[in-house]
């Protein structure tokens, strides 16, 4: 069992418009609600791939229940989300037909309580003796430590079990210090952490401050890997218009199947890009567009070395 955790999960709803012009009046041709935060997106992805997924984190309110309503129809994906009494955030995607753009509305999330973080970890330590590998993925909501990550990242690997990190800020900063086996930025993010915009002195940066393996998305130019066995780059061979929102997410999900599933890093980074092409063709976060990626597994373009032993 893969486990996932989305300490801020929320519904993810998107909105297609014809043509998103600021201080109009717009007419939506289509709406789609789907249990969201990256966590939730890395499992779904994952179910789909074949894997078995929990699903943990918080949950609440009316929000909150039709999260859980339409997560018990997912098939693969066990829900043990642990209950606040705040409410669960919404989170809006306004996809605009024309140019194929995408503007996002993030809500914080509810206020969590000393206790109901206290019950969260807990839960958490009853999972883990059961996972193959750990995802922590996304924001804190608004009553969590900042040092959260840090600490279920310690967790994890007390237990001897991988753990993947996708976060941002200073979550990230103190979460790489926990040593986690793999964390996976976006270049801006890579940036804030290590004050570098040059990719690869980036990645073996973040690697010195305490990250296994660094895996940085590059968006249409792919991923750039520094990890113990080497350094690759994948790129997909050719570009993608779409909707981006989960693109992250899937290659968090095809990073951990290949890790649980033992395959060398460079079909790793081929199985992860093209899920995050096939996610940007698909019409919401966390689905990907099954065709799309099988055609483009095996033209993904992998190059760099090995290290030396």
């Amino acid at each position: 069992m893969i486990l996932t955790v989305t300490l801020n999960t929320a519904l993810d709803i998107t909105y297609r418009v014809r043509s998103l012009r600021p201080h109009a009046s717009h007419r939506v041709s289509e709406v789609r609600e789907r249990p969201g935060g990256k966590g939730v997106n890395v499992a779904r992805v994952l179910a789909a791939l074949g894997h078995e997924v929990t699903v943990t984190g918080f949950t609440g309110g009316a929000t909150g229940r039709v999260v859980r309503e339409r997560l018990a129809s997912v098939p693969g994906v066990v829900d043990a989300l642990v209950s606040v009494s705040g409410a669960t955030r919404r989170t809006i995607a306004v996809v605009d037909e024309q140019t194929g753009d995408t503007t996002l509305l993030n809500e914080p999330g509810p206020m969590v309580t000393p206790t109901e973080w206290s019950a969260f970890q807990e839960a958490y330590e009853d999972l883990l003796p059961s996972a193959s590998a750990v995802a922590l993925c996304g924001s804190l909501p608004p009553g969590v430590p900042v040092g959260a990550y840090a600490g279920l990242v310690r967790t994890a690997r007390s237990f001897g079990i991988p753990v993947l990190l996708d976060t941002s800020g200073e979550a990230l900063r103190r979460g790489v210090a926990a040593r986690p086996d793999i964390i996976k930025p976006n270049a801006d993010e890579l940036a804030e952490l290590t004050g570098s915009h040059e990719p690869l002195r980036a990645t073996q940066d973040a690697r010195r401050r305490g990250a296994g393996a660094v895996v940085a998305s590059l968006g249409p130019e792919g991923l750039l890997a520094a990890t113990r066995e080497g350094r690759w780059r994948a790129t997909p061979p050719t570009p993608v218009r779409g909707n981006p929102t989960g693109a992250g997410d899937s290659v968090v999900a095809g990073l951990l199947s290949g890790l649980v599933e033992h395959l060398p890093w460079p079909d790793r980074l081929a199985r992860a890009t093209a899920l995050s092409a096939a996610t940007v063709q698909a019409p919401v976060a966390g689905e990907f567009d099954r065709g799309v990626y099988e055609e483009l597994l095996g033209r993904v373009a992998v190059t760099g070395e090995v290290s030396a032993a």
